[in-house]
């Protein structure tokens, strides 16, 4: 057990911003909303899955909707209690503990900022290993573990309950419900017990983002290469550096969807990277050939200050390097990459592990 203070927050939110790939909301936003809620209730503590009884509820809180929208729209903090309450309610019982669903993004803060206000303890681990944009889009999935009861609500005081035959329906229509609260809502589902979540999540998620964070201030401190701190953690490498030529971004269905193309600078002159991105980044392909495909995480960071790139972060002009990361194995079975692979996103790609591509 642990403690998240106000001073672990600026290296989880960096380390947050690494593993959305792009995506999963912007996590300085959800960073201001934790340390807010840290200032005023104290530190959150922070348990393994180890730490979790049988008897648990444990219940995620996030934000669903457009990354580009997101970023103007930030939750209230009543909001966050008002879902987890409305899932206890529907359940007949307290939350024991909060998760962030996925490792990524504001996603990752705001239910620090959650377990602050309700005083619960947040459990270390989430349900991807990284973010992702659709909410079947969990290891829970590959259980069979339902996403509902599931609750939302939006900034005007609007809230549904769902109940759903499966979790594909459950991404369906809560999209649509989004799409008419503005494009963001805030939302608890899973509900899950220990044994669930010890079976199902991604152990040390918190942990994790906190050492990316930390490897990085650390690297900055002693004048070595952030980014090199940032990939060693996570087991990456480097695919690219490059400046941004193109992007074409659009908010539809819910989704900020869009491409980018980007051109080689140093050693990469003369090659060109395409990027495809769906709220998170898809596929990195270099002249012509995919280096880097999801589940597998792919990272950008600003070549000057080492800062992770969101996809709405995305500009004419900017030079990045890019880097890209292996996912949690149980993504590459046959069930993980039916569910999250390139063939899910409508993609002609073929999965290929960065370990594979590196060698090709």
């Amino acid at each position: 057990m642990s403690e998240l203070s106000g001073e672990d927050l600026t290296d989880l939110a960096f380390g947050a911003a690494v593993l959305g790939t792009g995506g999963g909301g912007d996590p300085y936003i959800g960073r201001l909303l934790a340390q807010q809620a840290v200032s005023e209730y104290g530190p959150v503590e922070l348990v393994g899955l180890d730490q979790v009884g049988d008897d648990a509820l444990v219940l995620p809180v996030a934000m669903m909707g457009a990354p580009t929208v997101m970023v103007e729209k930030i939750p209230g903090r009543d909001d966050l209690q008002t879902v987890v309450r409305m899932v206890e309610a529907r359940l007949g019982r307290n939350a024991t503990h909060l998760l962030p669903i996925e490792a990524g993004g504001i996603n990752s803060m705001i239910p620090v900022a959650a377990a602050a206000q309700m005083r619960l303890p947040l459990v270390d681990a989430d349900g991807m290993g990284r973010a992702f944009p659709e909410l079947q889009m969990v290891l829970p999935t590959i259980g069979g573990v339902s996403a509902t009861p599931m609750a939302l609500a939006d900034d005007k005081g609007n809230s549904a309950v769902l109940d759903t035959v499966d979790n594909v329906w459950t991404e369906r229509l809560a999209r649509n419900i989004t799409i008419e609260m503005g494009c963001s809502s805030v939302l608890s589902n899973y509900p899950l017990d220990g044994k669930l979540a010890r079976d199902y999540l991604v152990g040390g998620s918190l942990s994790l983002c906190r050492e990316v964070g930390a490897s990085v201030r650390a690297a900055r401190e002693h004048h070595h290469d952030p980014v090199d701190a940032a990939l060693r953690v996570v087991d990456g490498t480097r695919l690219f550096t490059g400046k941004v030529v193109d992007v074409s971004r659009r908010t539809t269905g819910g989704f900020a969807r869009g491409s980018a193309t980007l051109t080689g600078t140093g050693r990469y002159e003369g090659s060109t990277l395409e990027l495809q991105f769906q709220n998170e980044h898809l596929v990195a392909t270099v002249d012509g050939v995919a280096r880097a495909v999801v589940p597998d995480l792919i990272c950008l960071f600003e070549s000057e200050s080492a800062t992770p790139v969101t996809t709405e972060g995305l500009r004419y002009g900017l030079r990045v390097i890019v880097g890209a990361a292996p996912c949690d194995p149980r993504w590459k079975s046959p069930a993980g990459l039916a569910l999250v692979g390139p063939s899910a996103f409508g993609l002609d790609v073929e999965y290929r592990s960065i370990a594979v591509a590196e060698n090709a």
